[in-house]
Protein backbone atom coordinates (compact mmCIF):
# COMPACT_ATOMS: atom_id res chain seq x y z
CA UNK A 1 0.00 0.00 0.00
CA UNK A 2 1.35 3.21 -1.21
CA UNK A 3 0.81 6.74 0.18
CA UNK A 4 -0.03 9.19 -2.95
CA UNK A 5 2.18 11.76 -2.89
CA UNK A 6 1.18 15.32 -3.01
CA UNK A 7 2.41 17.96 -4.53
CA UNK A 8 2.68 21.58 -2.58
CA UNK A 9 0.94 24.39 -4.11
CA UNK A 10 3.77 26.46 -3.99
CA UNK A 11 5.67 24.25 -6.56
CA UNK A 12 2.50 23.50 -8.88
CA UNK A 13 2.67 27.66 -9.15
CA UNK A 14 6.07 28.22 -9.35
CA UNK A 15 6.06 25.76 -12.43
CA UNK A 16 3.08 27.75 -13.76
CA UNK A 17 4.76 30.82 -13.28
CA UNK A 18 7.69 29.61 -15.32
CA UNK A 19 5.68 28.41 -17.89
CA UNK A 20 3.30 31.52 -18.56
CA UNK A 21 6.87 33.38 -18.54
CA UNK A 22 8.76 31.42 -20.81
CA UNK A 23 5.32 31.55 -22.80
CA UNK A 24 6.14 35.55 -22.70
CA UNK A 25 9.49 36.01 -23.61
CA UNK A 26 9.12 33.69 -26.69
CA UNK A 27 5.68 35.13 -27.74
CA UNK A 28 8.08 38.95 -27.22
CA UNK A 29 10.97 37.42 -29.10
CA UNK A 30 10.08 35.47 -32.05
CA UNK A 31 8.49 37.27 -35.03
CA UNK A 32 7.29 34.30 -36.37
CA UNK A 33 3.76 32.96 -36.35
CA UNK A 34 4.28 29.76 -35.72
CA UNK A 35 6.65 30.52 -32.41
CA UNK A 36 3.88 33.21 -31.13
CA UNK A 37 1.22 30.23 -31.21
CA UNK A 38 3.50 28.09 -29.47
CA UNK A 39 4.20 30.53 -27.14
CA UNK A 40 0.31 31.87 -26.75
CA UNK A 41 -0.30 27.85 -25.82
CA UNK A 42 2.30 27.66 -22.89
CA UNK A 43 0.70 30.85 -21.67
CA UNK A 44 -2.74 29.17 -21.70
CA UNK A 45 -1.03 26.06 -20.17
CA UNK A 46 0.57 27.86 -17.20
CA UNK A 47 -2.52 29.90 -16.31
CA UNK A 48 -4.62 26.59 -16.36
CA UNK A 49 -1.95 24.67 -14.16
CA UNK A 50 -2.29 27.72 -12.23
CA UNK A 51 -6.09 27.07 -11.76
CA UNK A 52 -5.51 23.25 -11.05
CA UNK A 53 -3.47 23.98 -8.63
CA UNK A 54 -5.52 26.31 -6.70
CA UNK A 55 -8.78 24.05 -6.72
CA UNK A 56 -6.74 21.38 -5.88
CA UNK A 57 -5.92 23.06 -2.56
CA UNK A 58 -9.09 24.47 -1.72
CA UNK A 59 -11.06 20.88 -2.41
CA UNK A 60 -13.43 22.21 -4.82
CA UNK A 61 -13.89 21.69 -9.24
CA UNK A 62 -13.90 25.17 -9.80
CA UNK A 63 -9.94 25.04 -10.83
CA UNK A 64 -11.52 22.13 -12.91
CA UNK A 65 -14.11 24.09 -14.55
CA UNK A 66 -11.33 27.28 -15.01
CA UNK A 67 -9.27 24.66 -16.93
CA UNK A 68 -12.23 23.19 -18.95
CA UNK A 69 -12.71 26.49 -20.22
CA UNK A 70 -9.30 27.62 -20.74
CA UNK A 71 -8.60 24.35 -22.85
CA UNK A 72 -11.67 25.22 -25.06
CA UNK A 73 -10.38 28.86 -25.69
CA UNK A 74 -7.13 27.11 -26.76
CA UNK A 75 -8.22 25.08 -29.20
CA UNK A 76 -10.43 27.83 -30.55
CA UNK A 77 -7.25 29.95 -30.95
CA UNK A 78 -5.55 27.36 -32.20
CA UNK A 79 -8.06 26.91 -35.00
CA UNK A 80 -8.78 30.67 -35.86
CA UNK A 81 -4.49 31.10 -35.38
CA UNK A 82 -3.72 28.01 -38.16
CA UNK A 83 -6.37 29.74 -40.39
CA UNK A 84 -4.57 32.69 -40.27
CA UNK A 85 -0.89 31.10 -40.57
CA UNK A 86 -2.36 29.19 -44.14
CA UNK A 87 -3.10 32.39 -45.36
CA UNK A 88 -0.73 34.44 -44.75
CA UNK A 89 1.34 31.92 -46.14
CA UNK A 90 -0.44 31.39 -49.49
CA UNK A 91 -0.59 35.36 -49.80
CA UNK A 92 3.03 37.11 -48.92
CA UNK A 93 4.92 33.30 -49.08
CA UNK A 94 6.23 34.30 -45.44
CA UNK A 95 5.53 33.70 -41.92
CA UNK A 96 7.29 36.56 -40.58
CA UNK A 97 4.95 39.05 -38.54
CA UNK A 98 6.84 42.28 -40.19
CA UNK A 99 5.80 41.17 -43.67
CA UNK A 100 1.94 40.82 -42.68
CA UNK A 101 1.75 44.35 -42.47
CA UNK A 102 1.27 43.57 -46.29
CA UNK A 103 -2.36 42.14 -45.53
CA UNK A 104 -3.98 45.77 -44.63
CA UNK A 105 -6.64 46.52 -46.85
Amino acid sequence: MTAAMAVPMEHALVVAGLLFCVGLFGLMLRRNIIFMLMALELMLNGAALAFIAAGARWGNADGQVMFLFILTIAAAEVSVGLGLVLQMRRQIRSLDMNDASRLRG
